[in-house]
């Protein structure tokens, strides 16, 4: 046997017995001697990198590759050359084919100089864009046409126009407001399908999609066009991060978008921008929140089937040009941590349960403060209030964002409910059937931020006037402007449209 001390350790080697090894520590034994312990040496603790606790990082990235189109024209393959964008003849009837609501579809090409043209009510406007390669939505590269949209529009067999709480159809050019978040801009062109979909279906679930659904094919072929451009052809590159803020005020943005049925739905989360593959219809998720990164919804995580009223509808773009999303992104004295996406179900009973979903979910956050956005107004305003007090009784300060004024005048309300905005623009503070009017603008969203950070300092909001008053939004924008020494841009209203009969007739507007 062979004995031996290593490290405080004694080890026994016996032959015989197959080679058996032991190890016990050193005192275990009587007959073992103790072995003096090497002396302590001092080591000077290893300094690590100071990390401030306010240090930004970002956490993910987001490229949009543009590409110009100036022209688009039919013939006889989907493709793009240079700056033109040819269109397929004959795709429509593949396009009527893939859904069997859809009993007719026709493209129209409308160039600025066809904007008086008459059209049916428009259900979107879409941006046409495609990922490179394997990226998914909200990161990696976006490739996107510039100078073209996608527009649907339609009726059913009968006539009547796919909406439902009035209806777009006229002249272009009277009932646009250019440049609102989801609208075209004043230049641009409108690959514009005009779809028929089976009679009584247009206030049906499967109506408007069947219509969505056949534009996007169309949409599609152009996304693989696009997908071959070589980058000699990119005219403009953006970079959108997602920048966390620790130390800095975190924020949530809720958005309530439509899910009571009928035509009101909205695709989440396809495979490509503002898509139809792969998404899921919030109302068959049981309109339940959805958590997603600010850089999905610019990515165009929203695929919007909603025919609201036009004058508040978010439609598909608006996602992509989000300003509330795009105002807190680069704000550095808030940290952006999400977006919350939540259905407005029909019947109370489901608006109560999921608006309790969004309350825990916002207080899973650990947020120091809420954004809570709604489009259109009426049954939807139910669940907007109940969201605010959900996240309001938590303790968390809360801003609400809705078109209100005089015809979406809240109905509903709560203790909480003490710091609002409201997103109107028209004149007479009414839905007046004007395409993206009273839509959430960059203004409302620089009001919006400057008072929620006013609310979660503890600085005093003054209460809301009893009656709708214009004069307020102005008032506070000017002491925005005073404060921090920049201009606040502010869009036009439907005043700078030429005057429609519709508005005429139906509005009492008069000519000026």
């Amino acid at each position: 046997m062979a004995a031996r001390v290593a490290g405080g350790i004694l080890k026994l080697h016996i032959d015989e017995g197959k080679g058996i090894d032991i190890e016990l520590p050193l005192g275990v034994g009587s007959a073992v001697s103790a072995v003096d312990a090497p002396a302590a040496m001092e080591v000077a603790p290893a300094e690590l990198p100071a990390k401030g606790a306010d240090e930004e990082k970002i956490v993910r990235s987001l490229i949009r590759k543009h590409y110009k189109i100036t022209e688009v024209k039919r013939g006889p393959e989907t493709k793009i050359e240079g700056t033109t964008l040819f269109i397929r003849e004959g795709i429509e009837k593949e396009a009527i084919d893939s859904q069997e609501l859809v009993h007719n579809l026709k493209i129209d090409i409308i160039t600025p100089d066809l904007y008086h043209t008459y059209s049916d009510t428009i259900m979107d406007v879409q941006p046409i864009a495609t990922k490179e390669g394997e990226d998914i939505l909200g990161a990696g590269t976006t490739r996107v046409l510039d100078g073209v949209v996608m527009m649907v529009t339609g009726t059913d067999d009968n006539g009547v126009q796919i909406g439902e709480f009035g209806s777009s159809e006229g002249f272009m050019d009277e009932n646009i407001c250019w440049g609102r978040p989801g609208c075209p801009d004043k230049g641009e062109i409108f690959i514009k399908t005009e779809v028929t979909i089976k009679e009584k279906t247009n206030m049906e679930r499967p109506g408007p999609l069947a219509a969505h659904r056949a534009t996007d094919l169309i949409t599609q072929e152009i996304r693989m066009a696009l997908k071959d451009l070589d980058d000699a052809l990119v005219v403009n590159t953006e970079t959108f991060n997602q920048v966390r803020r620790p130390g800095k005020k975190k924020v949530v943005i809720v958005k309530e978008i439509m899910g009571q049925g009928a035509m009101h739905d909205n695709l989440l989360l396809p495979q490509e921008p503002v898509g139809t593959l792969g998404a899921k219809p919030n109302v068959d998720m049981g309109n339940i929140p959805v958590v997603v990164n600010p850089l999905e919804v610019l990515d165009g995580c929203i695929h919007a089937l909603t025919c609201i009223g036009p004058a508040s509808k978010e439609m598909s773009r608006h996602y992509w040009r989000e300003p509330l999303v795009l105002e807190a992104l680069h704000d550095h004295d808030v940290d952006l941590c999400g977006v919350v996406f939540v259905g407005s179900p029909q019947i109370n009973s489901e608006k109560f349960y999921v608006s309790r979903r969004v309350g825990q979910t916002v207080e899973s956050m650990d947020v120091d403060g809420a954004f809570v956005t709604t489009e259109g107004f009426g049954n939807n305003h139910i669940d907007f209030a109940s969201h605010i007090e959900q996240i309001g009784m938590r303790g968390i300060p809360v801003v609400g964002m809705s078109f209100c004024a005089v015809q979406g005048a809240l109905v509903v309300g709560n203790k909480y409910m003490t710091h609002m905005i409201d997103n109107n623009k028209s004149e007479k503070g009414i839905e007046n059937e004007v395409l993206g009017n009273n839509t959430l603008c960059p203004e409302d969203a620089v009001r919006a931020l400057d008072m929620l950070k006013a609310f979660m300092t503890g600085e005093e909001v003054e209460k809301p006037e009893k009656k709708w008053n214009p004069n307020v939004k102005s008032n506070n924008i000017e002491l925005i402007e005073s404060a921090t020494g920049k201009k606040v841009d502010r869009v036009e209203n439907e005043w700078s449209l030429p005057l429609s009969e519709k508005r005429q007739k139906k509005y009492g507007d008069e000519p000026r």
